[in-house]
């Protein structure tokens, strides 16, 4: 099997539409059909369902999908093993950061990596964890900086992890900021601003009030900290933002109960880093002062 065919079935895939997986591999729709077509004429089997608007994998398309994934993994790694040791760190980077790792952590570390290694072009993508990891299955990008789910999926690898720890916070007019030791019964009673319910901070949180008993009243959810940070910092509920995103628009509740997520630098198991991303992640564990080789 050619490796163009199955870049070309793996963007159809994964894209949706034989336009947009054109657009991805910078050629034209007839000739990304073309090599899908030779791919099937050469395997006996038709891979793609093309009689419904929504392009649909036939049973041999799924069944060839996670060979198609690591025949090309493999020969991304047979290039890198062949390329000399001594070689400049240079080429395209491709990495993914959540938001609030690219507000409060990746411009320090990108600041140091364009200056130590400005022969390496750097393709950046800023989205939720959640959709960070989709990406990456996809072979979106060679890293993520991400929070750091609660079971890691062993189709990744996690090799950087550091707390970020949060705390419990209400705008300075908020009634809450008059207790000096509220409670978790205290919190119930107001408004909660809090991410989406499928994030790990909204578990973190929502965990500690089921344990007690108590209801959680969450309002006008966003995955967005800053959003977040606003809304509460005028007075319209309570949060649990990271301690570095703190400044005097916001009061801490000292609440008997510490609050902290796990973020992390992923890439996929089976594909190998480059040695421009080996070069950024050892920037990271140097500016990181907590962070850990990764856990898997």
């Amino acid at each position: 099997m050619d490796s163009n065919t199955l870049r070309a079935f793996l963007a159809i895939v994964d894209q949706g539409s034989f336009s947009e997986a054109a657009e991805q591999l910078h050629i034209t729709q007839p000739a990304i059909s073309k090599r899908l077509a030779a791919l099937e004429a050469q395997l006996g089997a038709e891979l793609v369902d093309r009689s419904q608007r929504q392009l649909k994998l036939t049973d041999a398309g799924a069944r060839l999908l996670p060979h198609a994934r690591r025949i090309l993994d493999e020969i991304h790694n047979a290039r890198i093993a062949l390329s000399p040791r001594t070689r400049e760190v240079a080429g395209e980077l491709q990495i993914i950061a959540s938001h609030h790792i690219g507000l409060h952590h990746l411009p320090s570390w990108l600041r140091r990596f364009k200056r130590d290694y400005p022969q390496v072009t750097l393709d950046l993508q800023f989205m939720e964890s959640d959709a960070a990891y989709a990406q990456m299955r996809k072979r979106g990008a060679e890293l993520a900086f991400v929070t750091l789910s609660d079971g890691i999926d062993p189709n990744f690898k996690v090799y950087a992890q550091w707390p970020d720890p949060m705390a419990f916070v209400v705008g300075p007019e908020h009634p809450l900021a008059a207790l000096e030791q509220p409670t978790l019964a205290d919190l119930s009673g107001h408004a909660a601003l809090l991410p989406d319910t499928s994030t790990g901070t909204y578990r973190l949180v929502s965990r500690l009030f089921m344990e007690a008993n108590l209801p959680l009243s969450s309002q006008m959810p966003t995955n967005y900290l800053e959003t977040l940070k606003m809304m509460t910092s005028v007075g319209l509920g309570w949060s649990v933002l990271p301690v570095r995103m703190l400044d005097s628009s916001l009061r801490v509740l000292p609440v008997a109960h510490s609050v902290a997520r796990l973020m992390g630098a992923i890439g996929l198991s089976g594909r190998d880093l480059s040695g421009a991303a080996q070069a950024l992640l050892a920037i990271v564990e140097q500016q990181e002062p907590e962070a850990k080789r990764g856990r898997i």
